[in-house]
């Protein structure tokens, strides 16, 4: 279990380091990066480490995605405490890493509404059910390409933080945001990524286990296959 945690705290480093990181990277080079950029590197960090630590942790590195393998079955609740502790102390030795490198701009690349919270809201609980159905499609379920999980779902990252990421910074991950707002001390409207991506990725559990049925459930409860 020890490695198990240290795993989910590496990869939720990286996760955040260069989420949070292209952000701020952006900021210091006035646009340089772009939200495409962005998105990419964020998706492509998702699937590095999927790759690299799936078989040791399952690569959850995101507590809303714990939480949903939970409510699906396919992870133990007594488990889920220590998961999501070793994502947020990863999260936020990122922070902490990103603020000796960079120093404090962007707001640490903490995510944050445009607009409206509940917009927002809106969005990242869609945003992490859609993650969440294609995680536990490509996990789950015998009859999907379990050798292709980590590029699925590290496109399906990408993919929204370049059309959501101007809306709500497209977060999906509590670990995500509240790393960097917490080095950062960026409080505004931080319950929207809490709530919004356990709430989407619990729903997209219940539904894919229903839409799967038993029959063709692998019984897995990792990420990365």
């Amino acid at each position: 279990m020890i490695k198990r945690c240290a795993a989910e705290f590496i990869g939720t480093f990286g996760l955040v380091f260069a989420g949070a990181g292209a952000v701020m990277t952006d900021h210091l080079s006035g646009g340089q990066v772009t939200g495409v950029g962005m998105g990419l590197a964020t998706g492509l960090m998702v699937c590095v480490m999927i790759f690299a630590l799936g078989h040791v942790s399952g690569a959850h590195i995101n507590p809303a995605v714990t939480v949903g393998f939970a409510v699906g079955r396919h992870f133990p609740w007594r488990v889920v405490p220590l998961y999501v502790a070793a994502q947020m102390a990863g999260a936020v030795a990122a922070g902490g890493c990103l603020l000796a490198l960079l120093g404090d701009v962007a707001a640490m690349g903490a995510t944050l509404p445009s607009g409206d919270a509940l917009q927002s809201l809106g969005f990242e609980a869609v945003l992490a059910f859609i993650l969440m159905l294609v995680i536990m499609s490509v996990t789950t379920d015998v009859r999907a390409q379990g050798s292709l999980a980590a590029l699925a779902i590290g496109a399906t990252v990408g993919l929204e933080v370049i059309f959501a990421g101007p809306i709500s910074g497209a977060s999906m991950n509590p670990a995500r945001s509240l790393g960097p707002a917490l080095v950062g001390w960026t409080w505004t409207s931080q319950w929207v990524y809490v709530v919004g991506p356990v709430a989407g990725a619990a729903a997209a559990a219940l539904v894919y286990r229903w839409l799967r049925g038993p029959e063709s459930s692998t019984g897995r409860n990792v990420a990365g296959g």
